[in-house]
């Protein structure tokens, strides 16, 4: 190899970038996804503390923390981040 590297600009959207079609909605899970296991680290909490106070399974937060986006749905993911007084908000702007 010559030492080249070939770098591809990012939209912001890695799912975009990969070519999903269901790009936007993943990236809102995944964005979700990190905010519960921020709430997670900001409480020191083990993941069957977690389950309980999100009133959710153990097997579910491990599909979060492991990044299992398959298997969570926005409406559990915003009504966890609720059961913990997290307020989500959605913001919907024209496509650049």
């Amino acid at each position: 190899m010559n030492g080249i590297t070939h770098v591809t600009r990012a939209d912001g959207n890695v799912f975009a970038d990969l070519g999903l079609k269901d790009a936007e909605n993943l990236k809102l899970r995944a964005h979700l996804m990190i905010e519960i296991k921020r709430y997670m680290e900001e409480n020191k909490l083990t993941q069957a503390e977690a389950a309980k106070r999100m009133r959710t399974t153990q097997p579910r937060i491990n599909d979060i923390v492991q990044g299992r986006i398959q298997k969570c749905t926005i409406d559990r993911l915003v009504n966890m981040l609720a059961t913990v007084g997290r307020h989500v908000s959605l913001t919907v702007d024209k496509a650049a």
